[in-house]
């Protein structure tokens, strides 16, 4: 749009109408159909702002087709509550994508405080907001993100009903805006949490459907990746341990592939290498085959981005429960304090009760390592809690 356009519109009486493509923009920049500008716009033209999902109140504004009147509507307000447009929608994203960043480094405590603000201001511009239908789905896809990180924080926390519940309104949300992608970003958090529910029928169907969406999407290999890897869980839990070496084959031709992937959701970016040693690990551990896992468990702390303190942490307890499985005391012992030296700034459930479990298994070791190791987890864990 140039400056004589803008210039036109401010000053002619009528201002000339945009055509279609600018009549998109200004829309969308402003979250106000045209008609609410000041324009004359012919009926085949004319953008309605409903929200998505409208309850009792009228949120909505019926326009007709007779010029005056609409140059009338546009003086009265569509909505109690704030317009919502492009504007807002990008902050709104920019604080979604900080709780990626805070659960990756500071654990999903402090990103569960800040996901129920973000909930708050999502539903409430839904609820009493003015915005376009376009402007509302997205303002629906945050939600069902939001839901989504809700699910995991659920998982990471142990509270498996909550996630589960989560997930629910997750997909439920995704479905509603047909978003396939997002459809799956839920799903393979369910997979987790339906294993810990120890539902592995429930598991392995989400394995299935969020292969079905993945070929609708066109997904890429990297989406393809997260999936597979899900699969692995889901036949190691159940001991089908031929099942998880062939998703695991699965997962590193994808891995493969990642490289040309020309765009990656954000909820699939953490996914790399090192989750498919982590994975093959974890099928060693259930075969008692720690030695075995011992190596690839190696690559993963050595793989993993250094962005990722929460996963690090937890990579590293892994680590060191098979390095004490396969006999190698000390270094597990090393690995543990490396891990106690930046606990301070970590605030997860799921890494506190590795480390429980951890402490559990050193502390029937007769070593001075082990017992010093036991001792300092004690008096971490007593003043984080503290």
């Amino acid at each position: 749009m140039s400056v004589r356009q803008l210039r036109r519109w401010e000053n002619e009486t009528p201002p000339p109408l945009p055509h279609s493509g600018q009549q998109t923009v200004l829309e969308a920049m402003f979250g106000v159909p045209l008609a609410e500008m000041g324009f004359e716009v012919p009926r085949h033209r004319v953008t309605v702002a409903e929200p998505i999902g409208g309850s009792g109140k009228v949120k909505r504004r019926t326009f007709v087709a007779d010029a005056g009147a609409l140059v009338a509507a546009a003086l009265i307000p569509a909505a109690p509550g704030p317009r919502a447009g492009a504007y807002e929608l990008g902050r709104l994203r920019e604080r979604l994508e900080e709780l990626y960043r805070t659960d990756h480094t500071k654990g999903s405590v402090p990103a569960s405080i800040q996901a129920g603000r973000i909930e708050v201001d999502i539903t409430s511009t839904l609820c009493n907001g003015s915005y376009t239908s376009a402007v509302g789905r997205e303002l629906q896809k945050m939600l069902a993100e939001l839901h989504g990180h809700r699910a995991w924080y659920g998982y990471d926390g142990g509270r498996i009903a909550e996630g589960r519940s989560a997930c629910t309104e997750a997909l439920a949300a995704a479905q509603l805006v047909d978003d396939p992608l997002l459809q799956i970003s839920v799903l393979e958090t369910f997979v987790l949490l339906a294993i810990k529910a120890d539902r592995t029928w429930e598991a392995a169907s989400a394995v299935e459907n969020a292969y079905r969406l993945a070929a609708r999407a066109q997904a890429g290999a990297t989406v393809h990746l997260v999936i597979a890897l899900r699969s692995a869980n889901v036949a190691v839990h159940s001991g089908d341990l031929p099942s998880a070496r062939r998703a695991l084959s699965r997962a590193v031709q994808y891995q493969g592939r990642a490289d040309s992937d020309e765009e990656v959701p954000n909820w699939a970016r953490f996914v790399g290498p090192f989750e498919v040693d982590y994975a093959t690990a974890d099928m060693y551990m259930r075969a008692n085959q720690p030695q075995r896992a011992v190596p690839f468990l190696r690559a993963a702390v050595r793989g993993i981005d250094g962005g990722l303190a929460r996963n690090s942490a937890s990579y590293r307890v892994r680590f060191a429960d098979a390095l004490l499985a396969a006999g190698e005391v000390e270094e597990a012992c090393a690995e543990v304090d490396g891990v106690l030296d930046t606990w301070g700034g970590i605030a997860s459930p799921r890494l506190l009760r590795k480390m429980c479990d951890f402490q559990r298994s050193a502390a029937g070791i007769a070593s001075r390592n082990a017992r010093d190791c036991v001792a300092r987890i004690r008096e971490t864990v007593r003043e984080g809690l503290g």
